[in-house]
This record gives C-alpha cells, sequence and structure tokens, in this order.
C-alpha cells in the first residue's frame, strides 16, 4: 500500500464517480435479474460486507426478504432457483467469498459485483456486474467501496421497482466529493488535530449509515495504523459509552439518528471530543459540512472521505 497512490485514488473520486453515472445512464446492468425472485443473500468480507448489510437493511424496509452474511460464515441461507445471490469483492479474489459461492453456484442466482471482470468472483456467475471504480494504486478500497454502494443502491432500486435517479445522485455525490476536496486547505488540518489523540479513534453512525462508521474506522487502521473501531449510535449508549469515563475519547459521529443527543449527552457531561459530519450537533467540538449534506443518500455515499483524508493525512506525515 502506497500513501500517496491513495491520496491519489481519493483525488479522483468526483471523475469517476461520474463515469458511473454515465454507465448507469447508458444502460441498466440488473437487466438480467429473473422476475421470481424472492430472497436476496449478500456475500462479501470488509467493506464488501460494510456496504451489503445497509443495502440489506434497505431491501427489508421495502418488504424484500434481504441479508447480508459473512462470507465467512459456515452457516448460510441455503441454496434456491428464488435467491439472488449478490457476490461482492473487489479484487474479485476474496478466499471466503469464493468459498461462499461454492454451494450456490448452479443452485442459486448468482450475481458478481467486482472491480475486476474476469475474476475468480465471476467464474460461474449467472450476471457480473462491474464497479467501474478504476485502478485503485494505493492498494486501499476507497473508491471500490464508493462504488458498491452506488450500485447496490441501483441493484434496491431495481428489486423495488422504486424508480429512484441513482445517475442523479452520483452527480450530487460527485459534486459534494469535489466539494470536500477543494475546500480541504479549510478543514482537514483541524479535523486532524481534533482526533489525534493517545486512544485512537471512535466512528459513530446510525444504523442506516453504519458503513459509514465501519469503513471509516478501517481507513484509520488499513493506512496510517491507529486503533479504531465503530460503533451504531443507539447502541453507542449500551457499549461504548464506558470508554467515555476512562479514555481520552475522541469520535466521528456521523448525525441522522434519533439517538444523537442521547450519545451527545454523556459525551458533554465526559467531556469528550466529538467532529460531527455532515451536520451541526450541540456539544461537538467542530463539523465538516460539504455540499448537498442535507441528501441522506448524499451522505452515505460522500460522508467516509473526511476521515479517509484525515487518514492519508496522517498517514503521509513523517514518523
Amino acid at each position: 500500500m502506497i500513501p500517496e497512490l491513495y491520496l491519489a485514488d481519493l483525488e479522483a473520486k468526483p471523475a469517476a464517480l461520474t463515469g458511473l453515472a454515465s454507465a448507469l445512464e447508458a444502460d441498466d446492468p440488473y437487466s438480467g435479474i429473473p422476475s421470481r425472485i424472492r430472497r436476496v443473500v449478500f456475500l462479501g468480507m470488509g467493506s464488501s460486507r460494510y456496504a451489503a448489510r445497509v443495502a440489506a437493511l434497505r431491501l427489508r424496509a421495502a418488504g424484500v426478504d434481504a441479508v447480508a452474511e459473512y462470507a465467512s460464515a459456515t452457516l448460510g441461507h441455503p441454496p434456491s432457483p428464488d435467491t439472488l445471490v449478490v457476490a461482492i469483492s473487489a479484487t474479485g479474489g476474496s478466499r471466503e467469498t469464493l468459498d461462499a459461492l461454492a454451494r450456490h453456484r448452479g443452485r442459486s442466482f448468482v450475481l458478481a459485483l467486482t472491480n475486476a471482470p474476469g475474476s475468480p468472483v465471476t467464474e460461474g456467475a449467472d450476471l457480473v456486474v462491474p464497479m467501474l471504480a478504476g485502478e485503485e494504486r494505493g492498494g486501499v478500497a476507497c473508491r471500490t467501496f464508493q462504488h458498491t454502494l452506488a450500485l447496490l443502491l441501483a441493484l434496491g432500486n431495481r428489486l423495488t421497482a422504486s424508480g429512484g435517479e441513482v445517475p442523479a445522485l452520483l452527480r450530487r455525490t460527485a459534486e459534494a466529493t469535489a466539494d470536500l476536496l477543494e475546500r480541504r486547505d479549510e478543514w482537514l488540518e483541524p479535523a486532524a488535530a481534533l482526533l489525534d489523540g493517545p486512544h485512537g479513534v471512535y466512528t459513530i453512525a446510525p444504523a442506516e449509515h453504519l458503513s459509514s462508521a465501519e469503513q471509516s474506522a478501517l481507513m484509520f487502521r488499513e493506512g496510517p495504523r491507529r486503533a479504531a473501531d465503530a460503533c451504531e449510535t443507539g447502541d453507542w449508549a449500551h457499549v461504548d459509552v464506558y470508554l467515555t469515563k476512562t479514555l481520552d475519547y475522541r469520535a466521528i459521529l456521523f448525525p441522522g439518528s434519533r439517538y444523537d443527543e442521547q450519545a451527545m449527552d454523556w459525551i458533554r457531561q465526559r467531556g469528550s471530543t466529538v467532529l460531527a459530519v455532515g451536520g451541526d450537533l450541540p456539544g461537538a467540538k467542530a463539523a465538516v459540512r460539504y455540499r448537498h449534506d442535507d441528501d441522506p443518500d448524499v451522505a452515505l455515499l460522500t460522508e467516509t472521505l473526511v476521515a479517509e483524508l484525515v487518514a492519508a493525512k496522517w498517514w503521509l506525515a513523517p514518523s
């Protein structure tokens, strides 16, 4: 992994998103999915699973039987002709995902979502959908994570006939992403200083955006090798609040949960440090705002860039 190239990968996000929008306007990559589908099973690991869990939650809310499984699990949904299995692997070679696919090939309808057409995950797939994220030369899944989320939103629209305009969403997301990149001289240094504590970084998000917290924490671990962990906002008061009592607790909080104030009440009482991303929160030490951050779907696709850029800054800093 190369930090300079990782930063370049982040800077290429707006152009890649615009390209994906154009591709979705020109063709529906999901037109080959049969109409008989009764259940959707997402398989993936790491960032792929983070994105899949949010997609499965959205499908269930729309009345679709959907689940995101650890590909590494020994137990899983049984194969069937009316099951759509979405195998997600940016590289196309995740061992666990390939192993999980073995029980579904030829028995379920298999869709491979990958940034590497022709890779092992596509072998025997009934449908292959390219992520179109371009090569991530830094060796870190950042654009592929964003494109995975976008393509899963498009899949959700297809399965629920909701008619959402994903290409238009992607163009707004490109604008939001470009806004954060262009204004980073204003917000990046203060944000990095605020989060730079002796006990790592914590990330908090509502269930509907939990992938943002998980991906952000992963970026701190994977790049600069900082301790970091993610938590759902409501669950935070049951599992992570205790850390504010004994640690120099520093967190990114992505607003949008009905339990934001519950968490912030504890954080204010304990004098902990929170950076809000995408909204203003009473008691937060600072907030990073960006264009279109009042649109929850734009936020879902954009907000991890704050942590990614902080991670890049720390990773590039002299040791």
